[in-house]
């Protein structure tokens, strides 16, 4: 499909199924790279990142946990600066090499309150996997380790990313087109 509609707005194919899977395999190599011999904990943020981190997870071939958050800060198409919690972490974190797996990274807000929350948990690193970051709409100085691709300032669903809860399930990403 060219064209989606979701509640009240009108979405255009803006990246297909083929080239976010090539983007999630280069992130896996790297990945399956840089954190052998560790044992890292995978931390799945919440609702948005299941269906990134399902096909990743898959081609990430070393030894590993895997846990999940729920954050959210978003109302609408729209981000706010007030990140909630809705449900926590319970594993011990001190020592452990952590990789946050996001679906996608704007203003950063987010990710960086859940950085600066697994640093006081005593996590030995921190690292950042990203599906989709969009460079210009990123207002904080921390490093993201993992980017698949970088995309416009756009509001965006499909492949896990919704606009209120509808439109996760596409396997392309599809862009606004009305706003």
């Amino acid at each position: 499909m060219e064209f989606i509609q979701v509640h009240d707005k009108t979405f255009s194919k803006f990246i297909k199924a083929e080239k976010i899977q090539e983007a999630v395999e280069k992130i896996a190599i790297k990945i399956t790279h840089d954190m052998r011999g560790q044992n890292p904990l995978f931390l799945v943020v919440l609702n948005g990142a299941f269906i990134f981190a399902a096909d990743l997870l898959k081609q990430i071939n070393i030894p590993c946990e895997i846990s999940f958050v729920k954050l959210s800060s978003y109302i609408g198409t729209k981000t706010t600066s007030v990140v909630r919690e809705l449900i926590g972490l319970d594993e011990v974190l001190t020592d452990r090499s952590v990789v946050i797996i996001e679906d996608i990274i704007d203003t950063g807000i987010t990710m960086g309150v859940t950085v600066d929350k697994l640093k006081k948990l005593e996590a030995r690193d921190v690292k950042i996997a990203t599906l989709l970051f969009k460079p210009e709409a990123f207002k904080m100085n921390y490093e993201i380790d993992y980017v698949g691709i970088e995309v416009p300032n756009d509001f965006i669903v499909g492949y896990g990313l919704d606009y209120n809860g509808h439109g996760r399930n596409y396997p392309d990403i599809y862009k606004i087109v009305e706003s």
